[in-house]
């Protein structure tokens, strides 16, 4: 079997169908530390992120088949980053939070929608839908910046390390962009 690196996404996938193992490890070796880093950036735990890590392969052993995912990177970026939320709201209750993601939420705590109804949840979807509008608006650095930030939950000072900027223009950067999905959602009736 060809090295995890230069074994293809497609490839990895297709193991996952034929419902061999070797996918987890693959995907283990493959991606394993960029799942765990989404985790440790939410939960700031070095057990609880390695669980949360075990768990997406889980996960993604029983989502594989039926779904067959487009971008294999960011299927598993999505479901590491639901499992990391929900083990961050677990602790939450026990109040264990030392969490980067605390300080990204309240950065953009005035976008959030947190529904309880059908409506609700229909009017969440269509939020999502507004919001990856403007995302495919922005540059490809704006919108690294941004994902980065409020998806992946990246400390700023990562952020400006691997883009090569400082972190002041990183909060300036991410300040624009927050007023930015602020005018754009205003203008579609959402604000």
């Amino acid at each position: 079997m060809k090295t995890c690196h230069k074994i293809s996404d497609e490839e990895i996938v297709e193991l996952y169908w034929q419902r061999n193992e070797e996918a987890i490890r693959v995907t283990g070796e493959k991606y394993g530390k960029f799942l765990y880093r989404i985790a440790y950036n939410i939960l700031h735990d070095h057990r609880d992120s390695e669980e949360c890590q075990n768990d997406t392969y889980h996960r993604v052993w029983r989502a594989i088949p039926p779904t067959k995912p487009r971008i294999f990177r960011a299927f598993l970026a999505g479901m590491m980053r639901n499992v990391a939320i929900d083990k961050y709201h677990e602790n939450l209750s026990q109040k264990r939070i030392p969490s980067e993601f605390t300080v990204s939420l309240e950065e953009c705590g005035e976008f959030l929608f947190q529904g309880e109804t059908p409506d609700d949840e229909l009017l969440a979807k269509e939020l999502g839908k507004m919001i990856s509008g403007f995302l495919r608006s922005l540059s490809e650095k704006d919108r690294y910046i941004f994902m980065s930030r409020f998806y992946l939950v990246e400390p700023i000072e990562v952020i400006a390390g691997e883009l090569h900027l400082t972190e002041s223009a990183v909060y300036k950067k991410l300040a624009k962009l927050k007023r930015d999905l602020k005018d754009y959602l205003t203008e579609r009736g959402v604000l």
